[in-house]
């Protein structure tokens, strides 16, 4: 399965086109589909730090996924999400998609958008691992498992 191309611009105001803009060889994508879903986004975060500071060529990317809006209505979410993300990095790394969030989500097998979904990909697009919800033992075992040793790590 692969991640199907859609546009979107970060909370920097950086247009993008996925999944070739993406900057790493391997990309950790969290796809959150409702504004609750931060708290569930944020039980991934410390692991993608992590692994991005261990995996040369792995970057992390939140992408909150949203319903095509008018641009006054898609300013209006940005700027709310801008100004509550003090981080420069995690605004360059958070991709708005405002898009046909139905096709989105059948276009990579998602049933409902009740929880987030976690995807490392590449950068053409080839879905390599996924997983769903919160992270848990289990899911950073079965992720670390996936991507190895950590070749930067002493």
């Amino acid at each position: 399965m692969r991640f199907p191309t859609v546009t979107g611009s970060n909370l920097e105001r950086r247009s993008f086109t996925l999944p070739g803009d993406l900057e790493g060889s391997l990309n950790l994508v969290i796809l959150a589909f409702w504004r609750d879903h931060q708290m569930l986004v944020d039980t991934w975060m410390p692991l993608a730090r992590r692994l991005q500071t261990n995996h040369s060529g792995l970057v992390a990317y939140e992408l909150p996924v949203i319903e095509s809006r008018s641009r006054l209505s898609q300013w209006f979410i940005d700027s709310g999400m801008r100004s509550g993300i003090p981080d420069r990095t995690t605004r360059e790394h958070t991709i708005t998609l405002y898009i046909d969030k139905v096709g989105f989500l059948a276009s990579l097998g998602i049933d409902d958008d009740s929880t987030i979904h976690t995807l490392l990909i590449d950068r053409a697009g080839s879905i390599l691992w996924r997983a769903n919800g919160p992270l848990d033992p289990a899911k950073e075992e079965a992720l670390s498992e996936f991507l190895g040793p950590c070749p930067t790590a002493a």
